[in-house]
């Protein structure tokens, strides 16, 4: 008996590392398992994609799809990376060139491509026709207002930074300073640095005079140039056109104070915003425009690009399930009903989605779409660094020349690691 013992041990422990590795991607011998990352974060945008990856799964039986939310999204797929060991599909939230652009595969080939919203070449494209990632949508972000404010006091959407200062002054004195201006849940240094990286295109990008693309590119950029943004952050707060608990606002009270008419602009606000203030008080409408031009002559953008995406590992063993997943999910039907999940514009011409922003993004229609400046321009971790640089200029350790110089020393130091 212990001799016949001995003899099953090996053919257990084969069997149970065989079951091991065959967890990933078949749950039976029938069907196969693709695991997804996704960054989509709120209850809207889960659902959303929860809904579609039923739909798919129940006219695929053959084929399970592990959907997976992760916190901290970001680290964990860096963690993956540096293992060679990615999801076989996956969001590129934003860098599927930049950072992902090695462990994605072409899908140049597929069907959808040819609907592909021009907007979006620059970001999922490259020069030699390689297609990076599914676009399950776009960000197209600006300014967010207060519709009702700026009517009540004769304000039109500023399509210039001059307009904007002179909007948000008008604001602070219409209201007696009853309605903040400009606000910013600065407690989280994320926001703030919203402003700068959405204000740094118009700054130093779209105008052709004011172009320094290549020295941002080459690292030959020279910073003085950037002190213009946190110059005029700080005259903001010096008029009183901030919130004054800026440093310490929440994110969660900016809904209520929407709501109650109590804000004028925020930087960004697309998807989410506008649907929430309308649940919390329908009376109100929330309008969005693009970013204003900051030189003489110069045209006004959308800052975006991709927001949530699906990717297919390379090295992924059923790329062949992946493609089938991803042309589902671009049957213009399904397309529809994940943008209108997700509250943002879809990323293909062929879809006609009826989102809360739609009368806003058909009115500036012809305005070009801008990458997030970082995401091009900027070595990874200088995000961080311009949400503290943005709290130390508002708290009085940092005065505008200063942050330029410690965006500068930053950005040598994390382009030469």
């Amino acid at each position: 008996m212990k001799k016949r013992l001995m003899c099953l041990i090996p053919l257990l422990t084969v069997t149970l590392f065989t079951a091991g590795c065959s967890e990933r991607t078949s749950s039976d011998n029938n069907r196969t398992t693709l695991v997804y990352y996704s960054s989509a974060s709120t209850e809207d945008e889960k659902t959303a994609i929860k809904n579609v990856v039923a739909k798919f799964e129940a006219e695929n039986p053959d084929i399970e799809i592990k959907d997976n939310y992760p916190g901290e999204y970001e680290s964990k797929l860096r963690v993956k990376m540096a293992a060679n060991d990615m999801p076989d599909l996956f969001d590129t939230h934003g860098w599927a060139k930049e950072r992902y652009g090695e462990y994605v595969e072409d899908l140049s080939t597929m069907d959808w491509v040819k609907n592909l919203d021009p907007a979006l070449n620059s970001i999922l494209k490259d020069d030699h026709g390689k297609v990076y990632a599914y676009p399950l949508n776009q960000a197209k972000d600006g300014l967010a207002y207060n519709e009702n404010i700026l009517n009540e006091y004769g304000i039109a959407p500023p399509k210039t930074f001059d307009e904007f200062m002179k909007a948000l002054e008008t604001v602070k004195k219409k209201s007696d300073g009853e309605v903040t201006p400009l606000w910013f849940p600065g407690s989280k240094k994320s926001s703030l640095a919203q402003f700068f990286d959405q204000f740094a295109t118009p700054l130093l990008i779209t105008d052709d005079k004011h172009n320094y693309e290549d020295e941002l590119l080459d690292g030959s950029f020279d910073w003085s140039n950037y002190t213009y943004l946190p110059k005029k952050m700080k005259e903001m707060q010096k008029k009183g056109l901030l919130n004054v608990d800026v440093l310490t606002a929440q994110q969660y009270e900016m809904n209520d104070l929407m709501a109650q008419g109590k804000i004028a602009f925020i930087v960004g606000g697309s998807g989410q915003l506008g649907p929430m203030i309308e649940e919390l008080n329908p009376d109100i409408q929330i309008g969005i425009q693009p970013m204003p031009a900051i030189h003489k002559g110069d045209k006004q953008t959308w800052i975006g690009g991709e927001r949530h995406t699906v990717a297919i590992w390379k090295d992924s063993q059923h790329k062949e399930e992946a493609k089938k997943f991803i042309e589902f999910l671009a049957h213009p039907e399904i397309a529809k009903e994940v943008a209108e999940g997700t509250r943002l514009p879809a990323g293909l011409t062929n879809v006609n989605e009826d989102s809360y922003y739609q009368d806003y993004f058909e009115k500036y229609a012809d305005i070009k779409v801008e990458p997030y400046f970082d995401r091009i321009y900027l070595p990874s971790g200088m995000w961080d660094v311009m949400g503290t640089t943005s709290q130390e200029l508002l708290s009085d350790q940092l005065n505008p020349n200063e942050v330029s110089k410690v965006m500068r020393e930053e950005y040598t130091r994390l382009r030469n690691q």
